[in-house]
């Protein structure tokens, strides 16, 4: 990720999102970590759906939620933690420095956090070998032993966001195969549910939140969401960042069985055409990797 050459302000991705650019950025830091407030400051173009995002100098990020804490945004969570996941990972995670406030000029807490530098992978245009460094990510977060962690907001039962789907179905039949579409996440809904113990998830894994450095996998980003839940959530990744050839690496490594794929590719699947009619307008690239997760998965399942 890069910070964007004399941008004042990130794309704004949401309806009801608080715009937000450098001069915000840096009344907050005056006001509330003026150590900072002098140091150089830009936007980051590639700021994901969560969160907008500004480089502070050269070690750090300031991180602002884009209106919509109740969903993400769990800087709790994260402060406690982050510190605690990082040194079981086999890549770097973002860890928190400071805790911004709610002010006169932006409503909701916000963050500052080490900046992780690199790039996101292209979606079927990565390495072979990325395959097997993503299946050994996933068995790391997925053995991460440590009690009383949160619930995570996508951990649970797919059936609760059927309606959702099916509204996102409706709206492109036009556009896709929403029959075959329809048919697979019938399927996926039919899966008994995960038969032991919630693990560690991340529940976000994707591409926007993988950074490479030389082309091997770096760091993970954005663990607002991250908590106890099903396994098969991490699995997204194989059908909205991998070509089939990778996807089959990664889950020979992985080495769940065929129901925990099921609800992997229903979870890939609510993602993708839920992206798509969303962020069409706002946030194109994300609607059209999006869109090739659902054509994954119906070249797959053809």
């Amino acid at each position: 990720m890069s910070p964007s050459e004399n941008a004042v302000r990130v794309p704004k991705r949401h309806a009801d999102e608080v715009e937000t650019d450098v001069a915000l950025v840096r009344r907050l830091l005056r006001e509330q970590f003026p150590e900072w407030a002098k140091l150089p400051l830009s936007a980051v173009a590639e700021s994901g759906t969560v969160n907008a995002l500004y480089r502070l100098g050269d070690e750090l990020v300031v991180r602002i939620p884009r209106n919509r804490p109740s969903l993400w945004s769990h800087l709790d969570d994260e402060f406690t933690w982050l510190p605690r996941l990082a040194p079981l990972l086999p890549v770097a995670v973002p860890i928190p420095v400071a805790r911004g406030r709610p002010s006169g000029d932006y409503p909701h807490e916000w963050g500052i956090f080490e900046w992780l530098p690199g790039e996101n992978p292209t979606p079927g245009e990565v390495r072979q070998s990325l395959a097997g460094e993503l299946a050994e990510l996933v068995t790391g977060i997925h053995a991460i032993e440590l009690e009383g962690g949160p619930q995570s907001v996508r951990g649970d039962d797919l059936s609760r966001f059927d309606e959702f789907t099916r509204e996102n179905l409706r709206a492109l039949e036009d556009e896709l195969d929403t029959d075959t579409a329809e048919r697979l996440w019938d399927e996926a809904l039919r899966v008994p549910p995960w038969p032991h113990d919630q693990v560690w998830i991340h529940a976000d894994l994707m591409p926007g939140n993988l950074l490479l450095r030389d082309g091997r996998l770096s760091a993970v980003i954005d663990w607002g969401g991250s908590g106890m839940g099903d396994p098969a959530v991490d699995l997204m990744v194989a059908w909205n960042l991998l070509d089939a050839a990778g996807r089959g690496q990664f889950r020979a490594a992985l080495r769940y069985d065929d129901d925990t794929w099921a609800r992997g590719r229903g979870w890939a699947l609510w993602s993708g055409l839920g992206g798509i009619p969303y962020y069409r307008a706002t946030f194109p690239e994300f609607a059209a990797n999006a869109r090739r997760t659902v054509q994954e998965i119906l070249r797959e399942a053809a």
